[in-house]
């Protein structure tokens, strides 16, 4: 389905400079639109040239893990401008702390991918250090089958890349959501643990790859 699953903070294996020139990419495109407001530019990057494939005028799903490393509270930020009181800050203002991994947490079955409406039984949301949690479900909550899957948003946020992954584990291990079908096992089995999602060796066809690499296996097994 081409869906994001999930999001990080700043994008690993990104060389400075290319990162450098895609914001001043950004900056440049909003001063010639004149611009207001949150968005966000999307690129792709291939052999150290990026690509541009669309802007979004409003505030993405995965806001969070950019204002983990920033400390900036985006939507305040959106509400001050449409309040007409304007930005709070300024570029040299806007720092990168540390690495931010974000996991939509979907209610659908984790190996077909397919919706899993129905009332939760229980739930129980992680916490500690780095650990963020944006959700509306509580126990006895029913997700209705008309909207989009997503019922949760799991962030951590740590010094580095490898904080962040351990702190993600350990929220993972430590959410319960009973009831429904989520898609927690593939953060936990298929992401998380995987070497080369670990080792940074990934592109936007790596879920797919992994996912296919994962049934011949099975195959295999079966008929071994």
């Amino acid at each position: 389905r081409h869906q994001k699953v999930l999001e990080e903070a700043p994008a690993p294996n990104l060389p400075e400079q290319a990162r450098a020139d895609i914001l001043q990419a950004c900056v440049h495109a909003c001063q010639l639109m004149q611009y207001r407001g949150a968005g966000t530019f999307e690129f792709l990057f291939e052999d150290g040239e990026f690509f541009f494939i669309e802007m979004n005028t409003r505030v993405q799903v995965e806001h969070p893990v950019t204002e983990m490393v920033t400390g900036v509270d985006i939507i305040e930020q959106q509400l001050r401008i449409a309040a007409g009181l304007g930005l709070e800050l300024q570029q040299e203002d806007i720092e990168v702390r540390g690495h931010a991994i974000e996991c939509r947490i979907n209610a659908e079955d984790p190996t077909t991918f397919l919706p899993s409406p129905g009332k939760i039984e229980s739930f129980y949301a992680p916490g500690g250090a780095g650990i963020r949690l944006d959700s509306h479900i509580y126990p006895g909550y029913s997700i209705p089958p008309y909207y989009d899957s997503m019922i949760a948003k799991l962030i951590a946020h740590g010094k580095d890349r490898e904080t962040s992954l351990a702190r993600m584990r350990q929220a993972l291990d430590e959410m319960i959501l009973t009831g429904i079908k989520t898609n927690i096992p593939l953060h936990k089995d298929l992401i998380l643990q995987d070497k080369n999602f670990c080792s940074q060796a990934m592109d936007i066809h790596y879920l797919e790859k992994h996912l296919l690499k994962q049934v011949e296996e099975e195959k295999k097994a079966e008929t071994a």
